[in-house]
């Protein structure tokens, strides 16, 4: 733990500020903070900037609503760089409207699917084939047999999870993890159950 005036602050008083949700980690935007402004988002645990346009302190959502509540904050080795793991309210971080300031690519190299945005993609052709059901898919066929045969699936894909790691294969048990979870979400998407509610109910579980 160190104090805001140990932070070094460029020459015109100011350290670089990267905002993340705390969330999924995703780069909400990129702003500017003074010593007083730093003590600011210590003392009241909602984020404050220093506005290089307006030469002034700015407390993020006092016009907009849109508040940071800070939930972590974090320096880099040198002292010279600030990231703040926020709570967006109103999930608009960007003054255009959008969630993130970084929302328009210069390049892409290669694609890349975070972990969560797989689930959710699945999830949604899931539900999708359930309300409209596409001939010779299996989704269909599992959702046309109903609740027993989705739970039949569940049971025998957890089973083969089990003798995976009974067998110590790791490529074995990645590829039937990976049967089970599909099969977890044909049911929850059942039960109209989304994956948000089951996040929601992980991050209790984080205390």
């Amino acid at each position: 733990m160190i104090k805001a005036e140990e932070l070094k602050f460029d020459e015109k008083g100011l350290i670089p500020v990267i905002v993340q949700d705390y969330k999924d980690n995703e780069v909400l935007m990129l702003a500017y903070a003074n010593e007083e402004s730093v003590n600011l988002t210590l003392e009241t645990g909602i984020a404050h900037y220093f506005s290089r346009s307006r030469q002034k302190l700015w407390k993020k959502g006092e016009t907009s609503g849109h508040f940071q509540n800070v939930k972590e904050i974090l320096y880099d080795c040198d002292k010279d760089t600030l990231l703040l793991k926020v709570e967006q309210v109103g999930n608009i971080a960007c003054h255009t409207g959008k969630r993130s300031c970084f929302y328009r690519k210069m390049k892409e190299f290669e694609k890349v699917e975070k972990m969560e945005n797989v689930v959710d993609s699945l999830y949604e052709l899931i539900a999708d084939r359930k309300e409209n059901p596409i001939e010779g898919s299996y989704t269909k066929y599992l959702f046309e047999e109903g609740l027993d045969k989705i739970l039949k699936k569940v049971g025998e894909e957890s089973s083969e999870v089990i003798i995976g790691a009974k067998n110590e294969d790791r490529s074995e048990i990645v590829y039937e993890t990976s049967d089970l979870t599909y099969h977890v979400l044909v049911l929850l998407a059942h039960f109209g159950i989304k994956p948000d509610e089951i996040r929601a109910e992980l991050l209790k579980r984080k205390k």
